[in-house]
Parts: structure tokens; C-alpha cells; sequence
């Protein structure tokens, strides 16, 4: 009976030990997402004052194109960011690239929310937000395959998916953050005190929050995979140049996944809200509320079908998500024309389908490279999709709806995605409880590194 229970108290440590190290891991991957998302939420609804903070009071409509021209910028550089950061992750180690990325992006933010106004050093105000703010995006292009290839290496392999699915969440939250920060400064302050001085403080709460996340991310080890790389020495040189000739197919088969996530993501929950506002007629106030609905939906779902992936696969809950967008994307739109009701019903259903793609896109992507491309990888295809795809969503509709003078053009658009989404994940191995060393990472595993895949 003492072996028996002493077994059981065993199992119950080893659970408790997988638990705990499960939410370090969560915490420290999650974090700088977190911190990022909420920055990009408090920088586009707080844009106007931004606009008449930064750039000459003449024309104001000038200034607001100035501040949106800043803010596709960002995205434009995250390119680089994901080639640099991708590259160092797999070169010196996960854990260095998530500390470095989130010192930078809080640093610059906290730094945008004590710059000078035009209206005190003149010119040099909007040059400092402009290097500030390409400083961001350069920091930014790292943070996701960082956080994602830590996640997965990182999590027990029963577990992978649940664990990297709270990556989303994390944006998710950051998003919802930021926008209930700017609801509660536009309703307890004026327009006066906004731009003199309200306007700081979203880019000045992101700093603290960024030194935390900097203390969690320093204070972890890094991966068993790549600490077991380190071991044996077989540490890749240049991991992009092996990626690009080894690795062209997978690469094709993440900017599917990718490309089959961001614009729905961008479709979804920022862009329905103008789209309701301006083509259905609905208040400003009704569309905001169902796109926070829908954020909220996503925090419980996105994680329970990243459980599911882990149970019944990764191929199952993707394809079945791309395959539902596909088919109901175009009647979705039609659907928002019989009033709120409608509208809600619809936006319901898109959010459920994207909460199915948010928690399996990551997992599935990490685990289609090997350990020692994976960062690379990872960077590289989401970065690239985000800055052709996703900033993109607003402008695009805006123009294919005045051309074509059809409202139901997001639907079509959504749905080219979902096939190129569905044909990636369709040539895709079905990659649930797979070990993520594979040969060409390493030759002999040293038995005294652990392996999350044990687990």
C-alpha cells in the first residue's frame, strides 16, 4: 500500500511540476504579445489626438493620414524585424530574442509617451515618432516566432496545442486592454486634457508592463530542444539560408496557415466595425460592442480548440474552420442586411470560426518546421503575411466596395483566403503528439537534457 501511495504522490508532483512549469511558460511566451497588442490597440484608437499632438494644427486631416502612415510603416518593417530576430532565435537561443524584443518595444513605447508635442520642437516631434515607432515594428517582427517556438518547445507534447494557443490570447487580451483603456480616458476626460497630457498614459502603463514581462522572460531557461542543439553542438549558422533551401515548402505551407489567419483576424475585428457603421448604418457604440463581443468569445474558445487540436488533431479543427469560412463567408455579409439581429448572428459565427483557426494556426506552423529553422520559420511567414495581408484588409475593402459598388465584397475576399488556408492545411501531415527534434537537428540527444516531448 506505501508504494501505491507513494506512486500516486508521485503522479500528482509530476502533474503539479508539468502544471506549473505549463503556466511559466504561458506567461513568458504570452506577455510580450500582450504588451504589443495593447500598444497597437491605444495607437489606432487614439490616433486623432495622436494626429494633433505630432503634426501641424493647420490641417487636421493631414496629420490623421500622417499618423496612419506612421502606423502602416510599422507593419512594413516587420519584415526585417522577423528576418533578424528569426535568424538570432535560432543562432543564440529563444529565451535572449523574447528578453531583447520586449526591451525594445517597451523601451520606445514608454519613450513615445514622454516625447514632445510639434507644438515644442517643432519637425523633430513627428521624425521622433516616426523612428520610434519603426523601432516598434523592427521589435515586433521578432516577438511572434520567438514567443511561438518557445511556446512549443516549451509545452508537454499532450499539451502543445493548448499551451501555444494561449500566444492568441494574450493578443486577445492586449487588444481588449487597449481599447477599454481609451473608453475610459474618452469618457472621464475632455478633448483639453486628452491631447495635453491623457493621451500618454496607455504608452506609459505599456513600460511597467514590459519590465515585467522583461523579469519573466530573463529569469527562464531556455527550450529543452535547442538547449540539447547547444549540447551537441549542431546549433545552425545561417538558419534563414538553410530555410530557404531545405525548407521552401513548408515555408509555402505556413504563409497559407498565416495568410488563412490574419485576414479574417483584421476582417473580423477591426474592419466590421467601419463596415458597420459606414455600409449598414449602425451606431459606432452597437459596432464596437460586438466586436469586444467577439474578442471576449475568442478569450474561452480560442484555447478550448487548441484542447481539441490536442485530442483530435491539428488537421481536423483547421481544415474543418477554413472549409466553414469558405462556405459560409458570402452569407455571413448577406446576413448582416436583415438589421442587428442579423448583423450580431453573423458576426457570432464569423468569430467562432476564427477562434477555431486562432488556435490551431500557431501550433500546426511551429510543429511543420524543424527545431533548427523553426524561429526563422515562424518570424519570416507571419511577419510577411501580416504586412501584405493584413494592414491591408481596410484599404482593400474600401476600394473593391466603391469600385464594384457591392457591399457583399468581403465575403469573396474572406473566402479566397479560406481555400488558401484549406489547399495548405490539406497538404499538410497531421502533426499532433510529433517529437519536434527531428535528425537533421541533431544526431545524439544527450540523456541529461530534458525533452518537453516526454512529457
Amino acid at each position: 500500500m506505501r508504494t501505491c501511495h507513494s506512486g500516486a504522490r508521485t503522479t500528482e508532483v509530476e502533474v503539479a511540476t508539468h502544471v506549473m512549469s505549463l503556466r511559466r511558460s504561458v506567461a513568458a511566451g504570452a506577455v510580450g504579445v500582450f504588451v504589443h497588442w495593447f500598444d497597437w490597440a491605444a495607437y489606432a484608437y487614439l490616433a486623432g489626438t495622436v494626429a494633433t499632438v505630432f503634426f501641424p494644427a493647420e490641417d487636421s486631416t493631414t496629420g490623421l493620414l500622417a499618423v496612419f502612415g506612421v502606423f502602416a510603416v510599422s507593419f512594413g518593417i516587420r519584415p526585417i524585424g522577423a528576418l533578424v530576430f528569426g535568424s538570432l532565435g535560432d543562432r543564440i537561443g529563444r529565451k535572449r530574442t523574447l528578453s531583447l524584443v520586449i526591451f525594445m518595444m517597451s523601451g520606445a513605447t514608454l519613450t513615445i509617451g514622454l516625447l514632445p508635442g510639434y507644438a515644442s520642437i517643432g519637425v523633430a516631434a513627428p521624425i521622433l515618432l516616426v523612428i520610434l515607432r519603426l523601432l516598434q515594428g523592427f521589435a515586433a517582427g521578432g516577438e511572434f516566432g520567438s514567443a511561438a517556438s518557445f511556446l512549443a518547445e516549451s509545452a508537454p507534447r499532450r499539451r502543445r496545442g493548448f499551451g501555444v494557443s494561449w500566444l492568441e490570447v494574450g493578443s486577445l487580451l492586449g487588444f481588449l486592454a487597449g481599447s477599454f483603456v481609451f473608453f475610459l480616458l474618452s469618457t472621464t476626460l475632455d478633448d483639453s486634457r486628452l491631447t495635453s497630457w491623457g493621451w500618454r498614459l496607455p504608452f506609459l502603463i505599456a513600460a511597467p508592463l514590459g519590465v515585467i514581462g522583461f523579469i519573466i522572460r530573463n529569469k527562464i531557461e531556455d527550450t529543452p530542444e535547442y538547449r540539447a542543439m547547444e549540447a551537441n553542438d549542431t546549433v545552425p549558422r545561417s538558419p534563414v539560408r538553410e530555410l530557404l533551401g531545405s525548407h521552401k515548402r513548408h515555408l509555402l505551407q505556413a504563409f497559407g496557415l498565416m495568410a488563412a489567419m490574419h485576414v479574417p483576424f483584421y476582417a473580423v475585428l477591426t474592419y466590421l466595425v467601419t463596415y458597420e457603421t459606414d455600409h449598414l448604418g449602425h451606431s459606432a457604440d452597437s459596432a464596437a460592442l460586438l466586436s469586444t463581443v467577439i474578442s471576449l468569445l475568442g478569450l474561452v474558445l480560442v484555447p478550448l480548440f487548441g484542447l481539441l487540436s490536442d485530442r483530435v488533431g491539428r488537421k481536423p479543427v483547421f481544415v474543418g474552420a477554413t472549409a466553414a469560412l469558405l462556405v459560409v463567408s458570402t452569407p455571413a455579409f448577406l446576413l448582416m442586411r436583415a438589421g442587428t439581429a442579423g448583423t450580431w448572428a453573423a458576426g457570432l459565427l464569423l468569430g467562432t470560426i476564427l477562434a477555431a483557426i486562432l488556435g490551431t494556426y500557431a501550433v500546426w506552423s511551429a510543429e511543420v518546421f524543424p527545431t533548427r529553422t523553426r524561429q526563422s520559420g515562424l518570424s519570416i511567414s507571419y511577419n510577411l503575411t501580416a504586412a501584405l495581408f493584413a494592414g491591408t484588409v481596410p484599404y482593400l475593402m474600401t476600394v473593391l466596395i466603391s469600385a464594384t459598388g457591392s457591399t457583399l465584397v468581403p465575403g469573396p475576399y474572406l473566402m479566397v483566403f479560406a481555400a488558401g488556408g484549406l489547399i495548405a492545411a490539406l497538404s499538410l501531415r497531421e502533426t499532433v503528439g510529433s517529437t519536434l527534434l527531428r535528425p537533421e537537428d541533431i544526431s545524439d540527444v544527450p540523456s541529461r537534457v530534458p525533452s518537453s516531448d516526454a512529457a
